[in-house]
């Protein structure tokens, strides 16, 4: 691995922000991760002072791939911020943490999107064909869908009104925990937007991921959908690596 490869992973999600050093070309994990609780609120002006943080403890100088949870626009514009405060509508993330020294360049991708390129290129979705949908259960829900092997973008699919309101209140992860739910109670729940999903985009894989996949084999048994399901293979640091790898193909 030569020192050109290495490139700042930061993955920012609703309750925290997480950065390591990463191969973008194989997707190795070079650092131990640093992680820093998301501000409260989630505005641009304390999110960035916490990117900044991120950047400090690895004395960082060079390209950083970020992801941000909602829908990134072209050039890192941030066009929804669901789980954010919504003062992110409208601003240019890349161009906001770039005023950071040490950032010589930000590229930003949708976290589900970043997953969904490292799973797809190192992880449980690497060598297969068709259509892959990772979904992310953690805060929100998140999407990324790959199709032969190509990124459809912002797909959004914790979004899609299920039951007459976003999947993503009843399902999430964060949904389990603030209802009090085991498994038994929750895993019904995902089964209801699986199956919604697949009915749209038939995908021939879906990569189960988000902090909570580290738990899969307590419930792969319970799901029911006519698509395999398998656990994502880096699971909570898929984020991050796929954000670094993006960040290599657009630097």
């Amino acid at each position: 691995m030569t020192r050109s490869h290495a490139l700042l992973g930061v993955d920012i999600g609703g309750s925290g922000m997480k950065g390591r050093l990463v191969d973008a070309v194989s997707g190795q994990l070079l650092t131990d991760r640093f992680r820093v609780p998301t501000p409260q609120p989630a505005t641009p002006p304390t999110v960035s002072k916490a990117f900044g943080a991120i950047l400090e403890h690895f004395d960082w100088h060079g390209p950083v791939g970020c992801t941000f949870p909602g829908v990134v626009g072209a050039q890192g514009m941030i066009l929804t911020a669901a789980n954010m405060d919504p003062a992110w509508i409208g601003v240019d993330a890349a161009a906001l943490f770039g005023e950071h020294d040490g950032a010589t360049e930000v590229v930003m991708v949708n976290d589900a999107d970043a997953a969904a390129i490292a799973e797809d290129a190192v992880g449980a979705a690497a060598d297969v064909p068709g259509v892959v949908l990772v979904v992310t259960f953690g805060t929100g829900i998140g999407s990324g869908l790959i199709a032969n092997g190509h990124l459809v973008p912002n797909t959004e699919f914790g979004h899609i009104e299920i039951d007459g309101v976003a999947a993503e209140v009843n399902a999430s992860s964060r949904a389990k925990d603030r209802d009090g739910l085991d498994f038994n109670g929750w895993i019904p729940r995902v089964n209801r937007f699986l199956q919604t999903i697949e009915d749209l985009v038939w995908p021939d894989l879906i990569v189960f991921g988000g902090g909570i996949s580290k738990h899969f084999d307590r419930y792969r048994d319970r799901l029911d959908c006519r698509t395999p399901v398998v656990p994502a293979t880096l699971q909570n640091e898929a984020g991050i690596v796929g954000a670094a790898m993006h960040a290599a193909g657009n630097s």
